[in-house]
């Protein structure tokens, strides 16, 4: 069940993981509230608190049911008490869709809107000593080509570098969070891992600056093990890599966990250990050296949930 109680335990389970830190360098939370009580506990670990700072997505007006994220207005105030609570990095969460094959969306009023904010961001982040994570994903909700959503990808990962580099933004004290560069969930046609490796580095090549240190992946629905694959793949990619190129998942790293814990502390060592499998295997694939297989089956469960919100 959902409840308070129950989301207490389970981030005590995770956070209480025997050799977490290994694989695990950040934990972000949801809430202030989530996190406070398990600041001093990750800190022991050496894993750094970081705390979402967006209040979401709305509607934006005109366009074709695209969205902007709302929280700017009184980030400031909520950054300087996030850092005196213990947070040292953010996230912002900016959501860009792609609904068709010609390149009518994510349109630019929906890029523009979504770089700026994202760089409003990063600026006041920075201005109050937390290391912003900038995040636009391009949902790969839809049907397209891995080609439509290359084209995509690029479009908005360079509006979001210009827009940076407008409100000063020293990159060097950035990290990105983007998609990775698939096929939409309903092509008839999937791409390989090895075609996502080479799709998505071949994006970031073209439009991040060798100053960004890293970018850390979301998973964006796939499945644990396609996740871990495909982040194996993006570091044994061809051509030059100057950022470190990491993950930062939530399903694809908890979901096996969470059906093994269901809620019960007799299954909380157990979960433990497959939550250590799976934080394993994603830290060897962002060394380029994961051979496949952590997790058996049920690392192949998707993750995918259209139009995913949280």
């Amino acid at each position: 069940e959902n409840n308070e109680d129950n989301r207490r335990r389970y981030r005590e389970l995770l956070f209480t993981t025997e050799g977490l830190e290994e694989s695990i360098s950040g934990v972000i939370f949801q809430s202030a509230a989530d996190g406070r009580q398990f600041v001093d506990v990750l800190k022991a670990k050496g894993i750094i608190p970081g705390i979402k700072v967006d209040k979401g997505i709305k509607p934006l007006s005109g366009t074709n049911g695209e969205c902007v994220t709302q929280g700017v207005d009184d980030l400031d105030a909520r950054c300087a008490k996030y850092y005196a609570q213990g947070a040292r990095f953010a996230k912002w969460r900016a959501v860009l869709h792609i609904k068709d094959a010609i390149g009518a969306t994510p349109s630019d009023v929906a890029i523009i809107e979504n770089a700026n904010t994202l760089a409003r961001y990063a600026s006041i982040c920075q201005a109050n000593g937390l290391v912003p994570i900038v995040e636009p994903e391009v949902l790969m909700d839809g049907d397209f080509s891995i080609e439509v959503a290359a084209a995509a990808t690029e479009k908005v990962l360079a509006a979001c570098y210009k827009a940076l580099s407008d409100h000063h933004v020293m990159l060097e004290g950035t990290l990105l969070k983007p998609n990775m560069v698939r096929s939409g969930s309903d092509a008839a046609v999937q791409a390989t891992a090895r075609e996502i490796g080479l799709a998505t580095v071949r994006v970031l090549q073209h439009t991040v600056p060798c100053a960004v240190p890293g970018v850390t992946f979301l998973s964006g629905g796939m499945s644990e093990e396609d996740a871990s694959v495909a982040l194996n793949e993006i570091n044994n990619a061809p051509g030059p890599r100057p950022w470190a190129l990491t993950f930062s998942y939530g399903r694809a790293l908890q979901q096996s966990c969470l059906k093994a814990w269901m809620g019960s502390d007799a299954n909380l060592v157990a979960a433990q250990e497959v939550l250590n499998v799976r934080a394993r295997a994603n830290g060897q694939a962002a060394q380029g050296k994961y051979a496949g297989g952590a997790g058996g089956d049920s690392a192949n469960a998707s993750t995918f949930v259209k139009g995913y919100v949280y």
